[in-house]
């Protein structure tokens, strides 16, 4: 099969660090045939630097070429053009967060089925070799008792500056504009009228946490209760308790150190007689490989830990093989546009457990 025709909207850093690099390096799967940007100098930078035929501010104009696929890593909200992506006939690779509200997802869910191609979540760290791992393991485990998930998380800026991410300031304003009248509506539709700090952990949830949200799913199910949730630094830190239906528990930060060069993102699970600690680096990384221990009793009684080898092929290299096959070879998604909607539910329902008990504290 000839590599797939695939164009990219959204030149921004992830596009500019990640996915452009990747599809590049991928040339027997993909050839990037066009790039999309509000911004005229993002998309005329990036076709100039990873050699793509033509450059384009109106994704619908993209729409109407021969590509067979579509990477939407544009400024959210991305929903109208991912449905419109579907009614084209294309295959759609939808970075997260897929969208804001139910709403949404149900009508992306929906033109996804209408047009019966593939829709792809970028949830990469469930393509991690290292969290791959961790869930074999987990799934291997008696019994579960607690979980959980500390992400500290400094300013992206500082990682970024490994790379050469250009911004062209050049969006022009009626666009901007209609991109934040969008997402406003969007946000609104999903939890209401809020106070900006609140407003802030929706919007730090449904981009960063969201992470360790689809992980904890895929590997632990949903939760069976939101026991308590709390936003607290102007909306750049907030936690949850979460309760499974084996009585399991859950306790996930997210907390914005802004000025700490570290990140710490970990998922920890704790059983009667073993453990198991995925660790991964921040996103905006090449060629830092994730960790996993685990830690136990064996069948003697003797106390182990390992910590094994990872293989070196990224995460986000791996989704896009995933996105190729699913595609090529009718492999089915491991993170479809559907599953994608307990996720947002999930975020709602934390912001609405927190609105509620401060509501009922007044």
């Amino acid at each position: 099969m000839d590599p797939i025709r695939i164009g990219v909207v959204g030149c921004g850093a992830i596009a500019q660090v990640h996915h452009l690099p990747n599809l590049v390096d991928l040339p027997d799967l993909f050839t990037v045939v066009g790039v999309c940007d509000l911004s005229r100098g993002a998309a005329e930078y990036a076709a100039r630097k990873f050699h793509v035929p033509y450059a384009l501010t109106d994704y619908r104009e993209l729409l109407e070429t021969d590509v067979e696929a579509v990477l939407l890593c544009q400024s959210d909200p991305k929903t109208q053009a991912a449905v419109d992506a579907f009614a084209a006939g294309k295959h759609v690779f939808i970075e997260k967060p897929m969208c804001f509200s139910l709403q949404e997802a149900d009508r992306i869910i929906d033109a996804c089925r209408q047009a019966g191609t593939v829709g792809q979540v970028g949830y990469m760290k469930v393509y991690d070799p290292a969290y791959e791992f961790g869930l074999s393991e987990v799934r291997g485990m008696n019994s579960i008792r607690f979980v959980q998930v500390n992400h500290l998380h400094p300013n992206n800026d500082l990682h970024m500056r490994q790379f050469d991410v250009r911004r062209f300031g050049d969006v022009p304003e009626a666009a901007r504009a209609a991109t934040e009248t969008a997402r406003k509506a969007a946000v609104n539709e999903a939890i209401g009228e809020t106070p900006p700090a609140v407003a802030q952990a929706f919007h730090l949830l449904s981009g960063s946490m969201i992470h360790d949200l689809y992980g904890m799913r895929t590997m632990l199910g949903m939760p069976s209760q939101i026991v308590c949730s709390e936003i607290w630094f102007d909306g750049r830190a907030f936690s949850m308790t979460l309760a499974y239906p084996n009585g399991a528990r859950c306790v996930a930060s997210w907390v914005d150190l802004p000025d700490l060069w570290d990140f710490k993102e970990t998922l920890e699970v704790y059983g009667d007689d073993k453990r198991v600690v995925v660790a991964y680096p921040t996103g905006f990384a090449r060629g830092i490989l994730s960790t996993v221990t685990v830690q136990g009793i064996g069948g003697q009684g003797v106390s182990y830990r390992q910590e094994p080898a990872i293989a070196w092929e990224g995460a986000f290299v791996r989704e896009l093989r995933h996105f190729h096959g699913c595609i090529a070879e009718g492999v089915p998604c491991r993170t479809p546009v559907a599953s994608a909607r307990d996720d947002i539910a999930l975020i709602i329902d934390v912001i609405k457990a927190y609105q509620a008990r401060t509501v009922a504290a007044v």
